[in-house]
């Protein structure tokens, strides 16, 4: 990577080429890793950065195939993740005394947890 003069450079739009030369060679190492695969089972899988919304350039053109992935993965977490908060509700459900007929919503059980 070719490094811009600091004359004409914010140290802000340093860290932000610092932060995607390092993307980048993370991404490659994904590439490369046999556990990085997007098929595996037990991949290794990433957290976005809080706070921190990365722009594509114009340049950067994303093929259609990549978004599909992209988006099944997604789903994938997005299922994931209101299996695991509807089990909780559940769990939370069977603690909380109540009719057993009584099937009480997500904001009821969280009123009542919370008392």
């Amino acid at each position: 990577m070719k490094k811009p003069s600091s004359n004409n450079v914010s140290p802000a739009k340093l860290k932000e080429e610092q932060y995607d030369e390092a993307d980048k060679q993370h991404q490659q190492q994904l590439q490369q890793s046999p556990l990085g695969t997007v098929g595996s089972v037990g991949g290794t899988s990433r957290k976005p950065r809080a706070g921190r919304i990365r722009k594509r350039s114009v340049k950067e053109s994303v093929s259609y195939q990549e978004v599909q992935s992209q988006r099944v993965i997604a789903n994938v977490r997005e299922r994931q993740r209101t299996q695991s908060l509807n089990e909780a509700f559940a769990s939370l459900r069977k603690i909380i005394p109540t009719l057993p007929s009584d099937k009480l919503s997500k904001i009821q059980t969280l009123r009542l947890a919370s008392r």
